[in-house]
């Protein structure tokens, strides 16, 4: 299996896969948007990569044109390995397959000549004036000059070892001037999906840039417009499964977030030790209250969500045993508590479910708390959240409600110590004072970790939330 590895050469440049941010080590190359020969400009998309958290662009810090591309698609990169050589326009070294350019994957260890060569370079680029060594934009926590330390590249089994570039899109082209206007990876992923050109699309957006919409509007009719067809692959004519007995339709890999989601959804499982409380709760006041707001004031109000979102943070105040996470020590286990919620919020997108998180959601107001969800819910469907937006919550609160579910015993966010779900509001009969009404009527679910508080202190948080749904401006008043 071989590596592609730069040697020492002055007039050859070599950008390593960057610290994506969060902890996150790794990355699958999802795509190559340039080929060997390429000219490249600064800060021009190079590649398409995907985390457990997000898909994003990996602009290039140099310009030059595309010597040696380190990886093919579907490859996982380690943070710090070589991801693109690029050579200088005009030295002659862009040439692919000559004994400089590639060395087998023995060499790439810590320590060998060629990984010393290749932190040479860095340490040589990383000298360089900064207009040379690159723009100095930033993606996702890290500066496009100069590059990080290496690391190994793994193979997916059966992955053949090459350089070659995955199937390009027909409209990328080395001209500035010629850019597609797309940012999103979404909108990039349903073109190839329903086999439209981006270079002949008229994009409806801000100076034009391309949307879900327009690619949509330029597909065939007959295309298959299925988000996940193509993530299933086919499977050869008439296999059938041996424990079945039945055809088998095709085989969709787990990988990206659904990897992500699946490993932290067995975790959680495994590791806490949980137990469920729900109540139903009379939420007609709350209905009312937001009723009244939003007809004095339409452009302005706050979602139902982000109301009980408030009264959530106003009870983790009262109730800070839920606000934590266990951490293990040499002597065991400790539980660490928090000055302040960062507040995640369950939000289920075409590449599955994610949790964005509201950064210092305690210091928010309603309104401010509505602000955020609408912009981390659209950053995340448009798969433009980065790392740091989807990772650090402190606390989920899971509007699964939507889906038209009415409860649900949610599988805690690890590492986290509990989540509240809410289901659908709908309408119930409910005794009012002694009769018989019918109000609109909701119910939350607690799952918690035992190990961080007791039945007692989790009923309390619970109680303190329904109460403040049935009774909102008592707890407005005091927020």
């Amino acid at each position: 299996m071989a590596t592609a590895v730069t040697a020492q050469n002055s007039a050859q440049k070599t950008f390593a896969l960057p610290d994506l941010g969060e902890g996150l080590t790794e990355a699958e190359l999802v795509r190559w948007l340039v080929a060997v020969g390429d000219t490249v400009a600064v800060d021009q998309p190079i590649a398409e990569v995907e985390t457990a958290k997000a898909i994003v662009e990996v602009p290039t810090p140099f310009g030059g044109t595309v010597a040696v591309l380190h990886g093919e698609a579907g490859q996982t990169l380690d943070v710090g390995a070589p991801l693109i050589t690029i050579a200088e326009v005009g030295s002659g070294n862009a040439e692919v397959g000559s004994g400089d350019a590639e060395v087998g994957s023995g060499d790439a260890e810590v320590g060998s000549p060629a990984r010393e060569a290749y932190r040479t370079e860095e340490r040589a680029g990383a000298k360089e004036p900064a207009k040379e060594s690159g723009s100095g934009n930033v993606l996702i926590g890290y500066g496009t000059p100069g590059g990080t330390s290496g690391g190994r590249t793994r193979r997916r089994k059966g992955a053949a070892a090459s350089s070659a570039p995955a199937e390009r899109e027909p409209e990328r082209t080395t001209a500035p001037a010629r850019a597609v206007r797309v940012v999103s990876p979404i909108v990039r992923r349903l073109a190839r999906e329903l086999n439209v050109s981006l270079a002949h699309v008229a994009g409806t957006g801000p100076d034009g840039l391309i949307m879900r919409r327009d690619v949509e509007s330029a597909a065939p009719v007959s295309a298959d417009r299925t988000p996940a067809s193509a993530d299933r692959t086919p499977t050869s004519a008439g296999e059938v499964d041996a424990k079945t007995g039945l055809g088998i339709a095709a085989r969709t890999p787990v990988t990206g977030v659904r990897k992500a989601v699946a490993q932290a959804m067995v975790r959680s499982r495994t590791e806490i030790p949980e137990a469920t409380v729900w109540v139903d709760a009379d939420a007609t006041a709350l209905v009312e209250l937001r009723h009244d707001l939003k007809r004095r004031d339409p452009q302005n109000t706050p979602s139902l969500l982000a109301f009980i979102a408030r009264f959530v943070l106003a009870g983790l105040t009262r109730f800070p045993e839920l606000n934590t996470r266990i951490e293990q020590t040499q002597d065991g286990q400790e539980i660490v508590g928090f000055d302040g919620v960062n507040l995640g919020f369950a939000a289920q997108t075409e590449r599955g479910l994610v949790v964005p998180a509201i950064r210092g959601a305690h210091t928010l107001s309603a309104r401010q708390l509505d602000a955020e969800l609408r912009r981390l819910t659209a950053l995340a469907r448009d798969g433009k959240a980065s790392p740091a937006d989807l990772t650090g919550g402190t606390f989920t609160l899971n509007n699964y409600g939507v889906f038209g579910v009415d409860g649900s015993a949610a599988i805690i966010n690890y590492p986290e110590a509990a989540i509240l779900g809410v289901g659908r509001i709908i309408d119930r009969p409910w005794a009012v004072d002694g009769e018989l009404k019918v109000r609109k009527v909701v119910q939350l679910t607690l799952t918690f970790d035992h190990r961080v508080c007791d039945g007692g202190t989790a009923g309390g948080f619970l109680r303190f939330v329904a109460d403040a749904v049935e009774r909102p401006g008592s707890v407005l008043a005091d927020l």
